[in-house]
């Protein structure tokens, strides 16, 4: 499960039991952290933690302040400063060098918008979402918390907030979820200013395995593990079945020409073909040919597996375009030297992870910039 959906599951529980809970988020960093915007913890009033807004470092202290912020019922923004190295009260020192904010919001149960039934509603989506969360740097003003969430048409629930802040937010909502990624905003409304931190949550993955055999077996774990939504489809049911594939993964029993026809596609939707039958994966590999809202298309296999499909569709007359081939990857994974199925669902996972965050998979200490933009820390002006 991703930790949205094991903050919520937590939340239901206590709902259930009437024990009071607080919501923290980071809502902002200004330099290094180990988890940046967006990261979420749950505090019931026992001092149970569900979920992490740092690595270790910031939990301890932020316990205490979630108690405080509980007993007092309102909304509190928190500064934990991890540049300064010879302070050692956030405990662990990390040498994150940064400056993070944190929210943290008491969860009224009579609330139908509270923040956790906001996020509850986000993750019930299955597209792209905006959460907006308006904060003050000024501690003695009114922290709002958690205020909308918007899809690219409308607002799908919000808070009691002035119109003209409404307005903004559901404007610069569909702007992150059509343009861009999660941002940061100033804005002033009758003449006070409001910060927001805009979230843009993407649905799971949805991981499509053409093939059950145990290789396939362990990849469906692996990506369940990430919260992804896996799909195992193949022709044999003593293969392809609820008692080889546990948890929440689908498994359909489809003939190759079958595959598609219970399989909702969008541009989240990946392949591995991993059948070990060439004409199995063949058939497959010509159905997803001119799919363009898919954007990976994994064969297991040695490359000459590959060139002998592509030799064979040439023969048919089936034109693969370059959009096609640049979706292809054969052999599928990422090249660690992965021997047994476990490492190479490793580096299958990664190398999806890679292409839908458009990046070249290169050791980070290759890098010379920040590991995470730091221009996208800065708060963009926000104008109606």
């Amino acid at each position: 499960m991703r930790e949205m959906d094991v903050i919520i599951s937590r939340y239901s529980e206590l709902k259930a039991q009437n024990i009071r809970c607080i919501l923290a988020t980071v809502v902002h960093v200004d330099g290094s952290s180990y988890r940046r915007a967006g990261a979420r913890m749950l505090v019931d009033e026992y001092g149970n933690i569900t979920g992490a807004i740092s690595g270790g470092c910031l939990e301890g202290d932020a316990l205490r302040k979630a108690l405080f912020a509980l007993d007092r019922q309102e909304n509190k923004l928190v500064t934990y400063d991890t540049s300064d190295e010879d302070d050692a009260a956030l405990g662990a020192q990390l040498g994150c060098n940064g400056i993070i904010q944190v929210l943290f919001e008491p969860v009224d149960y009579t609330d139908a918008n509270n923040s956790c039934e906001l996020l509850r509603r986000v993750a019930e989506q299955e597209v792209p979402m905006a959460i907006s969360i308006v904060f003050n740097l000024d501690k003695s003003r009114k922290q709002h918390g958690t205020v909308l969430i918007a899809d690219e048409n409308h607002a799908v629930a919000s808070k009691p907030i002035p119109d003209n802040l409404n307005k903004a937010l559901l404007f610069k909502s569909k702007e992150v979820i059509n343009e861009g990624d999660s941002c940061f905003g100033e804005l002033e409304i009758d003449g006070e200013k409001h910060y927001v931190f805009i979230q843009k949550h993407q649905p799971p993955v949805n991981l499509v395995l053409v093939g059950a055999g145990n290789d396939a077996q362990i990849l469906a774990q692996q990506a369940d593990l990430l919260g992804w939504n896996v799909t195992v489809t193949d022709g044999r049911p003593t293969h392809a079945n609820k008692e080889r594939f546990v948890g929440s993964c689908q498994v359909i029993v489809a003939k190759p020409e079958e595959t598609l026809e219970n399989i909702k596609i969008d541009n989240r939707t990946c392949f591995v073909l991993m059948s070990h039958n060439y004409n199995y994966d063949l058939a497959v590999l010509k159905l997803l040919l001119g799919k363009t809202e898919i954007p990976y298309i994994g064969i297991l296999g040695p490359l000459k597996k590959y060139e002998r499909m592509l030799n064979e569709l040439a023969d048919e007359s089936i034109e693969v375009s370059k959009e096609d081939l640049n979706k292809i990857h054969a052999p599928v994974g990422l090249e660690i030297g992965a021997e047994t199925p476990a490492e190479i669902g490793l580096s299958i996972l990664a190398e999806i992870q890679s292409v839908l965050k458009n990046k070249n998979a290169r050791p980070l200490k290759q890098k010379t910039e920040p590991i995470h933009d730091t221009t996208a820390n800065q708060f963009q002006k926000i104008t109606l």
